[in-house]
């Protein structure tokens, strides 16, 4: 039996110039799922919900792939609370294999076992889920592209979480300006926000200690992850229930969200949406999982 307790977390809001001007401490629900002996996953509550999917034309970093936007309904479900970590891809990978052969030694960046595993095909995070839901029991799989945006949102329709800007104490992103033939091709800030730091590598899960209103962390930045969705290249006829909007789509790419610390903080947005080649992997690309009972 699952056994579901409440914990307490800190959200902030920003200004537009970055600075805090709201502290909330919250409550939610979560669960712990043993994956070995000292290992396991956080899952927490995302609670039934509409949101506006997509960004409007007048948000810096628009692109006419985020529009048009539209109310979804969400139903209620459960999402890990950081990106899939080395140390919990080591712990399911050791699990029996569903369909395909898994390497629990992928990753690119190997400081601390609690980074996000990256260098995962989509394929390798779908396997990920089929074997994690064999062990339990329970329907692991990856989020569609819907219930991600939703979650990271947490009932905010700012570019970020936190508000209009955000910074790199915030997330982990490519703080600076990156320049090609003497012209800025890359900002590294945003709006009115401040330039950063770049660190060139993941970050531990949760270890800038930054969560939104649900209690999830990580949402901007740090890795790229992957989304059950193939991609489409914009949202008319998109469902409004939170489903894998999978009719019509291109099988060819698959939807990767969230920014990473190799992206500007305009590729870091709620709305923002990028597509990748299910069969590769790269050293920004991660997963989360979700569960739906």
């Amino acid at each position: 039996m699952t056994h579901f307790s409440s914990f307490q977390f800190d959200s902030i809001t920003v200004d537009d110039q970055g600075k805090i001007v709201q502290r909330k401490n919250l409550t939610n629900q979560y669960y712990l799922e043993a994956l070995a002996d000292g290992v396991a996953l956080a899952m927490v509550l995302v609670p039934d919900g509409s949101f506006l999917m997509g960004s409007p034309d007048t948000e810096e970093g628009y692109h006419s792939s985020q529009s048009p936007q539209h109310q979804v309904n969400i139903s209620q479900f459960f999402m890990s609370r950081y990106p899939i970590t080395k140390l919990q891809w080591q712990a399911v990978v050791a699990l029996p294999k569903v369909a395909r052969s898994l390497d629990p030694d992928c990753s690119n960046f190997t400081t601390d076992h609690n980074q996000p595993v990256e260098q995962v095909t989509w394929y390798d995070a779908v396997e990920f889920c089929q074997r994690l839901a064999q062990f339990t029991g329970k329907p692991y799989r990856l989020p569609s592209e819907a219930e991600w945006e939703y979650a990271c949102r947490a009932q905010t329709q700012t570019p970020f979480h936190v508000g209009e800007t955000i910074t790199t104490e915030i997330a982990n992103y490519s703080g600076v300006d990156w320049e090609y033939l003497g012209k800025v091709c890359s900002k590294g800030s945003y709006g009115s926000g401040p330039l950063g730091s770049d660190r060139r590598e993941t970050t531990p899960v949760g270890s800038l200690k930054r969560y939104n209103d649900f209690g999830l962390g990580d949402m901007h930045g740090n890795v790229r992850e992957w989304c059950a969705d193939p991609w489409h290249r914009n949202y008319v006829n998109a469902p409004t229930d939170g489903r894998v909007w999978l009719e019509n789509g291109d099988e060819s790419k698959r939807v990767i969200r969230g920014g990473s610390w190799n992206r500007s903080p305009q590729k870091c947005r709620s709305a923002y949406r990028d597509r990748f080649d299910p069969n590769a992997s790269l050293y920004d690309i991660g997963f989360r999982v979700v569960c739906q009972f």
